[in-house]
């Protein structure tokens, strides 16, 4: 090989390292993966969550955070960041108005655990304020969740929520994840951009939104029709079902209609996230008419 080719391979080799480096940092940033600092130690196997009191969240990783800090509505108690992940939050601390605390990732690590993608930063913060369903009457789009338990998947069902313009994503207090780090964390700053309203009776809640105009609209494998066929009105309410049982049956007989997506493939059921993602385009395809 000659001197020119061994450069030349030198040189895409160092670009392609570098493409690397930048994805895998971006990847970090948006807290995919864990930073050296945050993996698991092997002294915290047997680490145990602390107890926390019923008005106490804590939330971390840097899009949560930052989302947080912005959030007028939230009561914040106190950060705690490293001095590297302070930098990247890019914000001043004596402009929040809480304590700031400098520490160690295993400061966090104590209070999170160690499987947590804090990125050096966590903030105590407040429950964010209770929201009603009668301050949804003027959004033409709601998403509603008929006991979706994994706080991962609703999280992922947040940020879809707020890409499509969502009013609000309702769910049932039981069998439903509440305000957590882990459910903040997944939605990266969804959580601040849309109401999560948590209500006792998902039928009851059903039957007031259409007192407001909403159409309900289930999303079932087994719907007479398919979605796109299915809307009606000018306010419309998806609502979807966990994965496996999908849709209650008492929601069925309640929801103003059934309808499924069209799945034209050998594979017709899909992860609730992926399938609210594809609902919330179609009807807001529609309402856009």
């Amino acid at each position: 090989m000659t001197k020119d080719k061994d450069n030349d391979k030198s040189a895409r080799d160092t670009h392609y390292a570098t493409l690397r480096r930048a994805h895998r940092d971006a990847r970090r940033e948006r807290g995919e993966i864990p930073t050296p600092d945050s993996r698991k130690r092997a002294g915290q196997k047997d680490w145990k969550p602390p107890a926390l009191e019923a008005n106490q969240v804590f939330l971390y990783g840097l899009h949560t955070v930052r989302a947080a800090l912005a959030n007028p509505q939230r009561k914040n108690v106190r950060l705690s960041v490293t001095q590297n992940a302070l930098a990247r939050l890019e914000v001043e601390p004596e402009t929040l108005g809480i304590p700031v605390d400098i520490v160690s990732p295993h400061e966090i690590e104590r209070i999170l655990g160690p499987e947590a993608i804090h990125q050096g930063v966590m903030l105590e913060t407040r429950p964010l304020p209770v929201r009603r369903l009668e301050a949804l009457k003027d959004s033409p789009l709601i998403l509603v969740l008929d006991q979706v338990t994994d706080p991962h998947n609703v999280g992922a069902l947040m940020r879809s929520a707020v890409a499509f313009d969502a009013g609000a994503v309702i769910t049932t207090i039981r069998h439903s994840p509440t305000e957590s780090g882990v459910l903040a964390k997944s939605a990266s700053g969804a959580l601040e951009m849309i109401p999560y309203i948590q209500i006792t009776n998902l039928a009851d809640a059903l039957a007031e939104l259409h007192d407001l105009g909403f159409q309900t609209l289930g999303l079932d494998s087994e719907g007479p029709a398919v979605l796109e066929d299915s809307f009606s009105g000018d306010k419309v309410a998806l609502v979807l079902g966990s994965e496996g049982k999908g849709l209650r049956q008492k929601t069925r007989e309640t929801v103003s209609t059934l309808a499924r997506l069209d799945m034209p493939g050998q594979i017709k059921s899909l992860n609730v996230s992926n399938a609210a993602a594809i609902a919330l385009y179609a009807t807001r395809a529609y309402l856009k008419r």
